[in-house]
């Protein structure tokens, strides 16, 4: 009789936590099902330190320029496969009214600072060391992208790596839209 109480408990106990981890979760999943709905949700406001000065720098202070936002971390080899890419991506949108911005989470400062050297990155990299801003976007992993519209709302996501056919998708139109 015990056993059985004891092990009915247990289930309970057990379906109580898994009921509270799917609701707990679907805050991560919020903008993600935003987006496939054809919204934009304002972009979470954030600032963190500029990785290069540790200047407080409120993603606020892009509003106006298209921002291909990208988590990332120096240990992720995803993350060293896209880099190149993506730093070919700032090359064209400087010229158009946009950026890439890096938010490097969950490292080492001297390996970003490297991993930036030695993937010759331009684009404007800020630092979440604690990965503090990852839950408002979702973030469970790297890299992840937003591409943000003029406005600073969310225009599309991408949960991994992108690539070349991702970001002419979601951001040649973004560009193409009036300021």
């Amino acid at each position: 009789m015990i056993l059985r109480l004891t092990a009915g408990g247990l289930v309970a106990a057990l379906i109580a936590l898994l009921g509270y981890g799917v609701l707990a979760d679907r805050n991560g999943d919020t903008l993600d099902e935003a987006i496939a709905r054809g919204e934009r949700p304002a972009a979470p406001a954030v600032a963190l330190p500029a990785l290069s000065s540790g200047a407080p720098t409120a993603l606020s202070a892009f509003r106006g320029r298209v921002v291909v936002l990208n988590y990332w971390a120096s240990w992720c080899t995803p993350c060293r496969q896209e880099a190149p890419l993506l730093q070919r991506w700032q090359t064209t949108l400087a010229r158009r009214g946009g950026t890439v911005l890096g938010i490097d989470t969950l490292d080492v400062s001297t390996d970003a600072r490297a991993f930036i050297h030695e993937f010759h990155i331009t684009y404007p990299v800020l630092r979440d060391r604690d990965g503090q801003t990852q839950k408002p976007f979702g973030v469970r992993g790297f890299p992840e992208t937003m591409v943000l519209d003029r406005g600073g709302r969310v225009a599309d996501v991408r949960r991994g790596p992108v690539d070349d056919a991702f970001l002419r998708r979601a951001v040649l139109p973004l560009l193409a839209e009036a300021t």
